[in-house]
C-alpha cells in the first residue's frame, strides 16, 4: 500500500437523519416527536434550545419535518442513486416514535419495524452496509410531556427497551450502530437534543447535566445489550466536533479554548473511557450540580465503552477569555477567526482543522474513528433540468478528504470510513431550511414545502462517484 492511499476496506458513503428526510410524520402508527415541532423561521432557535415550549403544531408556522423530502415513499429511488455513486455504507437513523409511538409502550409498532427492515434490505441489495443512529435528536413527545424528556431517569429503561427490539430485529442486517447523534448538542439545543425545556428559576446546568447523565447511562446500556445480542455489532458514540483554537497566544485564551474543548469531550470521555473525568467532577462541585448514581451505574459505564468514536466535522472554532466578536452562525458559539473564509451560513472553512481534530480525537481516545458527517451547506441554483454546477462543494470536500488522507497516511490515525452529510438535499437541523443544501442530489423543494420533490444529479454526484471508485486516489 502506498503511503498516500486510503485503506482497502475504507467505508465511503453518505449520512442522513430520519426527521430530516423521511416525512410521513403521521403514517403507519408513527407518533409525534420533538423534531416534528421545530418550525422553519425565527421561532426555530427558541424552540430547539428549549426557551419556548411548542408541544403541538401552531397556526402560522411551517413544520418542514412533516413531509421533509418523502424518503419514506422514495427510499428505493434514493438508495439506487446512492448505489450508483458506489456507496459502501449509508448512515441513517431510526425514528423512535415509529417503533414506539409514545415511547413507553411494552410492545413495538410492527409497521415501523417493517419499514426499516425493508430499507436495510434495499441497502444490502446493492452491497451497502447500513450505519444506524439509534437516536438522531428524536424523542416521542409523550416522553416529553409526561416525563420531562431525558431529565427523567425512566427514559434509560424506555431506551433500553427500544434498543433491545432493534438489535434483535435487525441482527444480521445492521452491524454498525451509533447510540446518540452529536450527544454534546444537548447542552446547546436541549429540546432538540434531549426533549428538555425549562421552568422559570430552574438551575439550567443541573437539568442539562442530569439529562446528560441519563443519556450516558442509556448509551452504555445500549452498548451492553448490543454486544450481548450480537458480538459482531460495532457500537460507537457520536460528537459534534471541531477543535477550539485560542484566538491569540494569550494564556487566558489558551485556557478558554481548553475549557471549550473539555465541554464537548466530556461526553466522549465517559463513553470511550468509562468514567467521569476529574475536571468534570470538579466542575460539578463548583456549580453545585448533583448527579444521582444508583448501584451498578459506575460499573455499567466502566464495562461498556464504545468500540469506535464517530463525529461530525464542518468547521473549527476559536475561543477567547473576553468573549467579543462571537459568531452566531452555529449552535456552538465561537469567536470569529480572521484567518479563515466562511460558508454562506458563516461557518469557517478549515480543512487543516479537520486533520487537527482527527489527530486530537485519536490521541485522546486511541480508538478507531469514523467521520460520519462532513459537508458544505450552500445555496444551489439549478438549471432548467435541475443540474447544479456545485464546484464550491467539490472544492470543500476535496480539501477535507485530502486532510483526512494526510491524517491517516502521515499521522497514523485509524479511520473506519467517511460519510458526507446530506448526500441528498434534506431539511437543515439548525435552520429548518431546504435552501441550505449539502447534497450530491438536488431535490426540488423550497423552505415552505413547494416543489415536485424530483431528484436530479449535481456535478458533485459524478465527482464523488469517481472518488469512491478510486478509493480516494482521484480527487480531481
Amino acid at each position: 500500500m502506498s503511503t498516500k492511499q486510503f485503506p482497502n476496506n475504507f467505508l465511503w458513503g453518505g449520512a442522513t437523519a430520519a426527521n430530516q428526510l423521511e416525512g410521513a410524520f403521521d403514517l403507519d402508527g408513527r407518533g409525534l416527536a420533538n423534531v416534528d415541532l421545530s418550525p422553519v423561521g425565527d421561532a426555530r432557535l427558541d424552540v430547539i434550545t428549549g426557551k419556548r415550549k411548542m408541544f403541538h403544531f401552531e397556526e402560522g408556522y411551517f413544520y418542514p419535518a412533516k413531509e421533509s423530502i418523502d424518503f419514506y415513499h422514495r427510499y428505493k429511488e434514493d438508495i439506487a442513486l446512492f448505489a450508483e455513486m458506489g456507496f459502501k455504507i449509508f448512515r441513517m437513523s431510526i425514528a423512535w416514535s415509529r417503533i414506539f409511538p409514545k415511547g413507553d409502550e411494552s410492545q413495538p409498532n410492527e409497521a415501523g419495524l417493517s419499514f426499516y427492515e425493508e430499507v436495510f434490505k434495499e441497502c444490502h441489495k446493492y452491497g451497502i452496509q447500513p450505519l444506524v443512529t439509534i437516536t438522531h435528536f428524536d424523542i416521542p413527545m409523550h416522553l416529553v410531556t409526561e416525563y420531562g424528556g431525558w431529565r427523567n431517569r425512566k427514559l434509560v429503561d424506555f431506551y433500553g427497551n427500544l434498543v433491545t427490539v432493534l438489535f434483535k430485529r435487525y441482527k444480521g442486517l445492521v452491524k454498525y450502530w451509533l447510540t446518540f447523534n452529536e450527544i454534546n448538542i444537548l447542552l446547546h439545543a436541549p429540546f432538540m437534543g434531549a426533549g428538555v425545556t425549562f421552568e422559570e428559576g430552574e438551575d439550567r446546568n443541573q437539568v442539562l447535566y442530569r439529562a446528560a447523565h441519563h443519556e450516558l447511562l442509556a448509551s452504555a446500556l445500549a452498548t451492553k445489550i448490543g454486544h450481548e445480542v450480537d458480538p459482531e455489532n460495532q457500537i460507537g458514540c457520536m460528537l459534534a466536533a471541531g477543535k477550539f483554537y485560542p484566538l491569540t497566544p494569550k494564556p487566558e485564551d489558551v485556557w478558554a479554548a481548553m475549557e471549550k474543548d473539555r465541554e464537548n469531550y466530556f461526553f466522549i470521555d465517559v463513553q470511550a473511557r468509562g468514567e467521569y473525568p476529574e475536571y468534570a467532577l470538579k466542575f460539578f462541585e463548583r456549580e453545585g450540580i448533583k448527579l444521582t448514581f444508583e448501584e451498578e451505574d459506575e460499573l455499567l459505564l466502566k464495562e461498556n465503552t464504545v468500540d469506535f468514536v464517530s463525529f461530525s466535522y464542518y468547521t473549527s472554532r476559536a475561543a477567547q477569555a473576553q468573549k467579543t466578536n462571537q459568531s452566531e452562525a452555529n449552535l456552538l458559539a465561537s469567536s470569529d477567526n480572521p484567518y479563515l473564509k466562511t460558508s454562506d451560513w458563516g461557518w469557517a472553512i478549515d480543512p487543516l482543522g479537520f486533520r487537527i481534530t482527527l489527530n486530537d480525537l485519536y490521541d485522546r481516545y486511541q480508538k478507531p474513528l469514523f467521520v460520519v458527517e462532513n459537508g458544505l451547506g450552500a445555496v444551489d441554483i439549478p438549471d432548467e433540468n435541475g443540474y447544479v454546477a456545485d464546484d464550491c462543494r467539490i472544492d470543500y470536500l476535496r480539501q477535507h478528504i485530502e486532510a483526512m488522507r494526510d491524517a491517516i497516511t502521515e499521522d497514523g490515525v485509524k479511520v473506519l470510513g467517511y460519510t458526507t452529510w446530506g448526500p441528498i438535499d434534506l431539511v437543515s437541523a439548525g435552520t429548518g431550511e431546504m435552501k441550505k443544501r449539502y447534497g450530491f442530489i438536488y431535490v426540488d423543494r423550497d423552505n415552505y414545502g413547494n416543489g415536485t420533490l424530483k431528484r436530479s444529479k449535481k456535478k458533485s454526484f459524478n465527482w464523488y462517484k469517481k472518488v469512491i471508485a478510486s478509493n480516494g486516489s482521484d480527487l480531481n
